[in-house]
């Protein structure tokens, strides 16, 4: 009954982006039917998935196809006999009676991973003399090698972030799920915000900036190079309306944005280039960028052949069908060039379009989590926010926020600057053998926060500091002296 009132969005639908979750280990897929998906060692369709609750756990069966699983009643406890301690097991690897062809045998016959376990417990000789903990272990561990359970879920930033940290840290330099949390805290990230976001962490922290925005303000992403990237971004699977206020600006235009100069007649006015930067917004990588480029130009070049050809042909004997033929030809190219034409002007007014929201300098935060040294980036972005707004800047390494907090003090115009790591260990929570987990994380990275506030142009920081610094002994002297007397 109460499956039947959850809404439609809670359910697994066709061409949603789901996470595959198997113990600690995460997967992002799309949901397409007949499509062969390979997850931790296993290989299954997703089709039986569809329609089912975000949340559910799926058994791998025969075949590849996943069947929700049965909540197993509980194993007996008071049944189960335990030893005091273990130390008259010896590890000798002759304690299992089933050999390992004895194992496939029974996978063969269709037994369920359940039965499998079973069957390797009945057999073991030393399992009534481990203790109670290590009988769980034991069952634990034979559970994960021969019971094929998947859970799907709903994409969220922590579930993202922890997958991106834990499979591809490198593409997000390193940026830990728990600093991640503390940038939208310190960031004072929320519906309504107009946000500058500078990111090379593949779409990441664009994606948790938007999850917490629920769709409402805007954001202008900063990027460098063809366009932005944002591969994690699609991994949320937002509904379009997330998009509509969703900016991009050029890293290499905020210089002339600032001076005045800014137009958009420096943009590269080939077509090519524009098509393939309008793709590449889109959320295309490097390697596609390239061949798409090569492909356009190719198929041009081969458009421009086969008019020559057709043209010797007509000087040689002129046929009806050829010269459709070019008529066709030049009509198409006509097109092509119509259409990139079109998507190179819809390009500059977009671009015209944000220009004009930075131009307004009021922007309620910035967040900066990029490869690129963090001071000339910070100091250029921070003159598009407005006063008494916070901005968060991370980075792998703590000594470029260091220079960075150095040049901020000097500059002036901020105040209750921080820099921060933070700690993280996790924690096994079980009766009687709770405790911290052997493995922990080496760092998360560092964070520099901080608010803005009017700076007043004819006396910065560095001057009161001087002042600071010359009253300082005059009073100390004095202090001397009244000893003195």
């Amino acid at each position: 009954a109460m499956e039947g009132g959850l809404s439609v969005a809670s359910r697994i639908r066709e061409g949603d982006c789901a996470v595959l979750k198997r113990d600690d280990v995460f997967k992002a897929v799309s949901v397409l039917r007949r499509r062969k998906i390979i997850f931790e060692k296993q290989w299954f369709y997703l089709d039986n998935a569809i329609g089912h609750v975000y949340g559910t756990t799926f058994e791998v069966t025969g075949g590849g196809n996943l069947q929700p699983k049965q909540e197993a009643e509980e194993t007996n406890k008071e049944t189960k006999e335990a030893g005091t301690d273990n130390r008259n097991i010896v590890d000798d690897g002759k304690s299992q009676k089933l050999t390992h062809d004895d194992i496939k045998a029974l996978k063969d016959k269709g037994i369920k991973g359940q039965e499998i376990v079973q069957q390797l417990i009945e057999n073991s000789t030393t399992f009534r003399d481990k203790t109670e903990f290590a009988q769980d272990k034991y069952i634990k561990k034979k559970k994960k090698k021969y019971e094929a359970l998947i859970t799907i879920v709903k994409p969220s930033t922590r579930i993202l972030s922890t997958m991106y940290y834990a499979r591809e840290p490198g593409k997000i330099n390193h940026l830990r799920y728990d600093t991640l949390g503390q940038m939208l805290t310190l960031g004072n990230i929320h519906a309504g915000n107009k946000m500058i976001v500078m990111e090379t962490c593949a779409g990441l922290v664009l994606g948790a900036v938007m999850e917490r925005m629920g769709g409402y303000g805007s954001i202008i992403q900063m990027y460098s190079g063809g366009g932005p990237v944002r591969a994690a971004t699609s991994c949320f699977g937002f509904p379009k309306v997330f998009f509509d206020n969703l900016h991009e600006f050029p890293l290499s235009k905020v210089d002339s944005l600032l001076s005045g100069t800014f137009s958009t007649e420096t943009l590269p006015s080939e077509p090519e280039d524009n098509a393939l930067a309008e793709e590449a917004s889109n959320g295309l990588t490097d390697e596609k960028q390239t061949s798409l480029q090569e492909t356009e130009e190719e198929s041009t070049t081969e458009a421009a052949m086969e008019i020559n050809q057709t043209e010797e042909q007509e000087t040689m004997d002129i046929n009806a069908e050829d010269v459709e033929h070019k008529e066709n030809k030049e009509k198409e190219n006509k097109e092509n060039v119509r259409e990139k034409q079109r998507k190179q002007w819809e390009r500059r007014k977009k671009l015209l379009e944000t220009a004009a929201l930075l131009r307004e300098k009021n922007a309620d935060g910035l967040i900066v989590a990029s490869k690129f040294h963090p001071t000339p980036l910070l100091l250029a972005l921070l003159e598009f926010v407005a006063p008494s707004r916070p901005f968060v800047v991370y980075c792998q390494y703590k000594e470029p926020l260091l220079e960075c907090y150095t040049k901020l003090r000097e500059r002036g115009g901020v105040i209750n600057l921080k820099l921060s790591e933070t700690w993280l260990r996790n924690y096994q929570v079980l009766p009687d053998r709770s405790h911290p987990k052997l493995t922990m994380s080496g760092g998360g990275g560092y964070l520099l926060s901080g608010i803005t506030v009017v700076l007043d142009k004819g006396k910065s920081d560095s001057s009161n500091l001087e002042a600071l610094k010359m009253e300082e002994p005059s009073s100390k002297r004095r202090k001397v002296q009244d000893l003195h007397c």
